[in-house]
């Protein structure tokens, strides 16, 4: 059995963090480690040089997937909740950073966390909800047919002697079963995404603002703040659309005097687990009653509405089209004051030399 080689010199800054830390080569077996690491773990140094750094997987193959993907020159990946051990060790768990090194190798870094509970909550919600409304509206389609059944009886029954009160209030009835049949379907079979294109996002925001002016008319005061320099990116303009109208609408109901549209490109860019070198900055900021207090750490989820009348799916629409678009959507709040911040990576391609 062949030796394993002698661990790699320690950079004194590495060896005293206390944040577990291991390298490997470009074959992608482990030449270093911390002394985080080892502790961490339970095994020893030397044990772990020459190990496969992705032989460290609890068993998933996340490790070795994201080892796959990763190039040089790409951003680090986490990977959350991940299952670490060495042979048949304990399991520790860390949400981990994956980069690569200028060599070639790869450097793992791993925060801990105290228990690995399983699938994260939040993440299951969207399923969970989906699959809810699925099976509601499985049930709701029995009804509706006997509803549009019904309706089309006593449309039948109706000449032309009866009042026209009485028929346009049956006609209205099959209008609205119509709808909600519709609306059924949409639930039950929904239309797969569409492909990206390139857009305009300030003509995506004109659109909304025209419909806000509709709605609001002279009560509130719409104001524009655009960077004309920002290049066109791929995305769905109609899902933006939406999403943006939805927070906008917001803050009209929320008693707003003032809404403010302000893009801005920003550099380097952080979202979730992936750097950007540009990304749009949309902020839509007002004046109205702020976002109430007992609704701050779950004002995403949803059905959740801080108003009697209110669906409670708006804000839980706008971030799932941030997520289609590799975005984030956040907030800042406070009555007065109100910023819903949408960040967007933007592609742009680079000129020829």
């Amino acid at each position: 059995m062949p030796t394993p080689p002698a661990p790699e010199t320690l950079r004194p800054e590495l060896d005293v963090l206390t944040t577990p830390v291991a390298w490997s080569d470009e074959e992608g077996a482990i030449v270093g480690c911390n002394a985080a690491f080892s502790r961490w773990l339970g095994v020893g140094a030397r044990r772990l040089m020459g190990w496969p750094l992705a032989g460290l997987d609890g068993g998933e193959g996340r490790l070795a997937d994201a080892m796959g993907r990763l190039d040089a020159t790409d951003a680090p990946l986490r990977l959350r909740r991940s299952r670490l051990r060495y042979a048949d060790g304990e399991e520790c768990f860390a949400d981990v950073w994956l980069s690569r090194r200028e060599d070639g190798g790869w450097l793992l870094e791993a925060h801990p966390v105290d228990e690995f509970p399983g699938d994260d909550p939040a993440l299951l919600l969207p399923s969970a909800l989906s699959a809810s409304l699925k099976g509601l509206a499985h049930e709701l389609r029995n009804p509706l047919a006997g509803l549009k059944g019904a309706a089309q009886l006593l449309a039948r029954r109706f000449d032309a002697d009866t009042q026209g009160d009485s028929r346009e209030l049956v006609a209205m009835i099959g209008s609205e079963v119509e709808r909600l049949t519709a609306l059924v379907d949409r639930l039950l079979t929904p239309a797969p995404p569409r492909p990206h294109t390139p857009l305009n996002i300030h003509a995506v925001l004109e659109r909304v603002l025209r419909l806000a002016e509709s709605d609001a008319g002279w009560a509130v005061r719409l104001v524009r703040d655009y960077d004309p320099s920002l290049p066109e990116f791929d995305g769905d303009a109609d899902r933006l659309m939406q999403a943006v109208w939805n927070l906008v609408r917001n803050a009209i109901e929320a008693g707003a005097a003032n809404v403010t549209l302000r893009t801005r490109a920003e550099h380097a860019v952080r979202i979730a687990d992936a750097v950007h070198p540009i990304a749009l900055r949309l902020e839509i900021s007002d004046d109205g009653r702020g976002v109430p207090e007992e609704l701050t750490e779950r004002l995403f989820l949803p059905l959740v509405s801080g108003r009697a009348e209110g669906s409670g799916l708006g804000l839980a629409l706008a971030q799932q089209v941030a997520r289609e678009h590799r975005g984030s959507l956040a907030y800042r709040s406070r009555p007065g004051h109100t910023v819903f911040t949408l960040l967007l990576p933007m592609h742009v391609e680079e000129s020829p030399e």
